[in-house]
């Protein structure tokens, strides 16, 4: 069965370390992994980017197309994105940039590949224009990980570190807003915020729903005298849930979100999931301390 021009592409550029043959052959390019908006699915594609001024840029060009392509759909659902570039791979946070900064790294964009410009001609909408923003663990939180407790002490700390930087975003808007010349004007959150947000929302919910599904349960089973502290922790699982779902829906519009209750209901995760990662920690880590990570599985007797 023949494949498509686009796995073609993936697959000599993951076989040679990021280069390719062919038309292709000095382009810049990578590798981007995105979530289906819809199916959840993942999703690679290999497109065009330009550095500039230390930001990893990509243009939804579409060759011009009337429509936004699939990936940037994608991305606006799961901002968490998957990067290879060269024989790099990274975790990214995706953030399409808005306004004169838009403007301003388009025309940069534009500079280094001309051909941008032309199929921004060639079509009525607006080009995005994303930041590929690489996802990295606090400083303050990097640990060699050997231990189950590690692991969970490190989601615990990029969680903690993202909802701080939402939450200061978010401040940063309003003291903005303040500012404005125009009393009446009330901006938008912006992309920033929401993409932000959104990332720190579908890290939670995948590590909870993990816990939920694997760790909460082979605990109490181990641990049957600590079930009251398994069943607390789940029903402050759901609790936090809602509030998520909450954030995410008004977050599906940020044209339309109220500020200000999405400011109380930031308020209101981090008091709950602040309250709710320094009981967790104080229950499992001293439980997952000797636990290795990753897992490691015995060899399977191959004696007759």
């Amino acid at each position: 069965m023949s494949i498509s021009f686009n796995d073609a592409v993936i697959n000599e550029y993951r076989a040679n370390g990021g280069k390719i043959s062919g038309p292709l052959a000095d382009s810049d390019l990578l590798l981007l992994t995105t979530t289906g908006a819809r199916s959840k699915k993942q999703h690679t594609v290999a497109l065009g980017y330009v550095h500039h001024e230390g930001l990893l840029l990509i243009v939804g060009s579409y060759l011009g197309a009337p429509r936004h392509p699939d990936w940037y759909h994608n991305l606006l659902a799961h901002p968490e994105v998957r990067v290879e570039l060269g024989d790099a791979e990274f975790d990214a946070i995706a953030v399409p940039a808005e306004g004169d900064r838009r403007d301003q790294l388009f025309a940069a964009v534009v500079r280094a590949a001309p051909g941008y410009g032309d199929y921004q001609a060639n079509t009525a909408r607006e080009l995005p224009v994303v930041v590929l923003e690489r996802w990295e663990t606090p400083a303050a939180a990097r640990r060699t990980i050997t231990t189950l407790a590690d692991k969970i002490l490190e989601i615990h700390a990029w969680l903690r570190a993202q909802l701080s930087q939402v939450r200061a975003e978010t401040e940063a808007y309003f003291a903005a807003r303040e500012q404005h010349p125009d009393p009446a004007f009330v901006p938008s959150l912006g992309m920033q915020i929401r993409q932000h947000c959104l990332a720190f929302c579908g890290t939670l919910e995948f590590h909870h729903t993990s816990e939920d599904a694997h760790i909460f349960p082979v605990m109490a089973g181990y641990h049957p005298h600590l079930r009251e502290a398994f069943d607390r922790l789940g029903t402050e699982h759901l609790d936090i849930a809602r509030i998520k779902e909450d954030l995410v829906a008004l977050l599906r519009d940020i044209t339309s979100a109220d500020p200000h209750r999405f400011r109380d209901e930031l308020d209101g995760m981090a008091r709950r999931l602040l309250a709710h990662l320094d009981y967790e920690e104080s229950v499992l880590v001293p439980l997952l301390a000797d636990v290795p990570f990753p897992p490691v599985h015995p060899q399977s007797d191959t004696r007759d």
